[in-house]
Parts: structure tokens; C-alpha cells; sequence
């Protein structure tokens, strides 16, 4: 009789002991989760906040995700480097190496480049593009008629610009449609090392 009451208490204490471990067990696994959760809309801020999340057009998703020749890739590289490492611009590379201009441009202080896919060159006549590129001098003022000085976005770049070839180009709408000359914007406002990217997809010929 005497034991029974001590062992009474004993097993009260034990039980509110246990309780009050799972309760604080309960409420330290709700603390946790939303802590646990927490680097994901940072990792998604990280992304957004990105070289690519300043560019827009139609054919942006069609820049690799990685590599050099994404935009973080072609971020950290001059413009003809950045542009070599793009599957999109690969006959356009080959002409500004034709024309000797990968210097000329990797060395410039600031550029807006609009930059031809291998689809614009593709719509020329094949006889007139291997004559366009067999032509340095010819080369060379298509080429540069392609280029702006100054790193524009897409507020500045709207208007008429002199080109380095000496002769304007004409650059219409926003971001939501915008056009170069006679071609249309696929992807904009891309930032290289040295100069900010427009991809066309024409080739402007003056």
C-alpha cells in the first residue's frame, strides 16, 4: 500500500514527460519545414535575377541552358568569342572571321550587335552568299552594318542609330515585337562581356 501511491506518481511523471517530448518534437518538425523549404524561391531568385532573365523574344528558350554558348556563358566572353559559342550564330562567326573582325570587336569598349542566325544567312541564294563572303571588302560593310557603338537595352536601342559601316540602321517597337531594318527581333537585350546581342532573323544587306 505504501509503494503504490510513489509508483503513481512516478507513471504520472513519466507520462507528462513523454507527452511534453512529442509535443515539442511536433512543433520542432513544423519549424522545420518551412525552414527546409526556404532555398528553393532563393535558388529561383538566383535564376531570375541572371543574364538571361533581361532578354526576350520568341526564340530565347532555343539558347542552350548551360555551356558557352548560354547566357551565363556568353556573359563572361567579348562578343565574338560569346557569339562562337552559340549554335545559333555559327555563319555568322565564319564571316566576321572572313572579314578579320574577331579583334575588332572583342576589343571594343561597348557594341549592340544584331546578330543574323544561320537560317537569316540560309535565305540568301548560295551562289550570293559564297560571293558575299568571298568579297572581304563587301563582307566587311554588311557586317558592320550590323553594329551599333554602345551597349543598348531594349528602351535605347529603339530609333535610328549610325552603324560602324557609316550608314544608319532603323530599330522599331518593344519588347513585346521588335523589328531591325526589314528583320524582326528573335532574341533580345542578350549581355556579352562587351557588347548587349539582338539576334535577327534577317541579314540586313545595305
Amino acid at each position: 500500500m505504501i509503494l503504490t501511491k510513489p509508483t503513481r506518481k512516478v507513471s504520472s511523471w513519466a507520462a507528462a514527460a513523454a507527452l511534453t517530448t512529442l509535443l515539442l518534437a511536433a512543433c520542432g518538425g513544423n519549424d522545420a519545414d518551412p525552414q527546409a523549404a526556404d532555398p528553393a524561391p532563393e535558388e529561383t531568385m538566383a535564376s531570375a535575377s541572371g543574364p538571361g532573365a533581361q532578354t526576350f523574344g520568341p526564340a530565347c528558350s532555343a539558347i542552350p541552358k548551360s555551356g558557352a554558348g548560354s547566357f551565363n556563358g556568353m556573359a563572361t566572353e567579348p562578343v565574338a568569342s560569346a557569339a562562337s559559342a552559340n549554335p545559333l550564330l555559327k555563319t555568322l562567326v565564319a564571316a566576321v572571321t572572313e572579314a578579320d573582325l574577331v579583334d575588332t570587336l572583342n576589343s571594343a569598349d561597348g557594341l549592340t550587335v544584331f546578330a543574323p542566325t544561320d537560317e537569316a544567312f540560309a535565305k540568301i541564294p548560295k551562289a550570293d552568299l559564297d560571293a558575299l563572303l568571298a568579297d572581304k571588302a563587301k563582307l566587311t560593310a554588311v557586317l558592320t552594318h550590323h553594329v551599333v557603338a554602345g551597349q543598348l537595352d531594349p528602351s535605347d536601342v529603339v530609333g535610328e542609330h549610325e552603324t560602324l559601316a557609316k550608314d544608319m540602321v532603323t530599330v522599331k517597337g518593344d519588347e513585346s515585337g521588335m523589328t531591325v531594318g526589314k528583320g524582326s527581333v528573335l532574341c533580345g537585350n542578350i549581355p556579352t562581356a562587351n557588347a548587349t546581342v539582338y539576334v535577327i532573323d534577317t541579314v540586313m544587306i545595305p
